[in-house]
């Protein structure tokens, strides 16, 4: 059988790959928000089905709400401040269009969270305010009926022990950061790689799986470690080299050797596990590469920290609304301050790639109480908020505000996972 190809849109040479990351250096300084929700059944605490979702999703006003279907199944809804998709297991997930101001952020996620919980609640069902199903595994709950997520299913597992755990039990929270030039990409880029472990430690929140204490502080973390390490991690260690010494077509080349999962033209799908690099050069099926196979291939890297038109931080576990509103207001306080990035650059500066390579492996098992070299987590979070906090305060915006319900739990030395844990012995 042979493709269909967009002759305008074939890659002719590798500098048009690095076109997506030029094309993405701006002088605004927006913010994007990806927040997960994960919804179970008020009666049994289990995983609500993808039928049911659906109800929940067409609560949802069509005069605000576009929907969106794939071969008659309703998977997301779109309007102008962001989309409502369905992640692989029914997870709801609101992207919000970027934001420059925190508050305007806030309102539509806080409106997006009431409007999501009364519309559950008419099915009987809540929201969670945490990071994973606490009773349904994997075994219970079925992929969502979209073509991307069914090859997923049948890739990933070929690669990791996890990959459906991550894909159907858990969720997050993700915040997006623009970047001025490309040195100003691979700073971000390298510093919130190296500061995900310690910040996803904080944030650590999905301790309750298949209805009994894992072990975990971040179950959703500790799956991510064993899902395909061909796609998920820490990109490439020269991201974690002094003076690093990166560029737009360094991570071009890395991606280009990643094997893929599928191509799609049109609503179908064709299996293949060729590298980027084979499948422009070899093509498939009589097709070449396009730009919205590079596209899509971008989509299916899955590392800690990605680089897209923009920076996509990814490692949070989900939570309840006043914790979520955290996550941007810090990264805000980082990322959009040079002399806050200098400061925390120089905290790191001593440790070394293996170091962060430990650190990755310990925090969702144990959360603040890992260690990066001798200095204690908790010690660092603390420091890295204090940052922060002075840099969004600033402002003169009080965002720092944003900030104070991590400050709760910096005190206690706890993170959210220990009260689920605490709350789950009462039960």
């Amino acid at each position: 059988m042979l493709l269909t190809n967009n002759q305008s849109d074939i890659i002719l040479n590798k500098n048009q790959l690095a076109e997506i990351f030029i094309s993405g250096c701006k002088t605004k300084e927006a913010i994007g928000v990806e927040s997960e929700k994960l919804l179970i059944y008020r009666n049994n605490f289990k995983a609500v089905k993808y039928d049911d979702v659906v109800k929940v999703l067409e609560c949802f006003s069509e005069d605000k709400w576009q929907r969106i279907y794939e071969n008659g199944n309703l998977i997301a809804l779109k309007s102008d401040i962001g989309v409502i998709t369905l992640e692989p297991g029914s997870q709801v997930e609101l992207s919000l269009a970027p934001y420059e101001n925190l508050d305007e952020i806030t309102t539509h996620l806080m409106n997006f969270y009431t409007e999501l919980s009364t519309y559950a609640d008419k099915i009987g069902a809540m929201v969670l305010e945490s990071g994973i199903q606490p009773v349904s595994t994997f075994e219970d709950i079925k992929i969502i009926p979209k073509s991307r997520y069914e090859y997923m299913t049948k890739y990933l597992p070929t690669k990791g022990l996890t990959p459906f755990v991550m894909m159907r039990e858990t969720a997050g929270i993700q915040s997006n950061f623009d970047y001025k030039s490309e040195e100003d990409a691979i700073k971000k880029l390298s510093l919130a790689l190296k500061m995900s472990p310690i910040i996803s430690a904080i944030y650590a929140n999905s301790p309750i799986r298949g209805g009994k204490a894992s072990g975990c502080k971040s179950y959703r973390a500790y799956s991510w470690l064993n899902v395909d390490e061909d796609r998920c991690g820490y990109i490439h260690q020269k991201l974690f080299e002094k003076n690093t010494n990166f560029s737009f077509m360094d991570y071009v080349e890395i991606l280009l050797d990643v094997p893929m999962i599928f191509v799609q033209r049109g609503k179908t799908c064709f299996p293949t596990n060729q590298t980027f690099r084979e499948f422009m050069r070899d093509g498939l099926l009589g097709i070449h590469a396009n730009i919205e196979d590079w596209y899509n291939h971008l989509s299916l890297f899955f590392p800690d920290v990605r680089l897209k038109s923009y920076i996509e931080i990814r490692n949070h576990d989900a939570q309840n609304p006043v914790m979520t509103f955290s996550v941007p207001a810090f990264w805000k306080g980082i990322m959009y301050n040079f002399e806050a990035m200098e400061e925390i650059e120089k905290i790191l500066l001593k440790y070394k790639y293996e170091d962060f390579l430990q650190l990755r492996k310990t925090t969702p098992v144990v959360g603040i109480d890992a260690k990066l070299g001798n200095i204690q987590i908790i010690d660092l979070v603390k420091e890295f908020f204090d940052i922060s906090y002075a840099s969004l305060r600033a402002n003169k915006k009080s965002e720092q505000k944003y900030l104070e319900p991590v400050y709760e739990y910096i005190s206690l030395k706890r993170v959210p996972a220990e009260k689920l844990i605490d709350d789950f012995k009462f039960l």
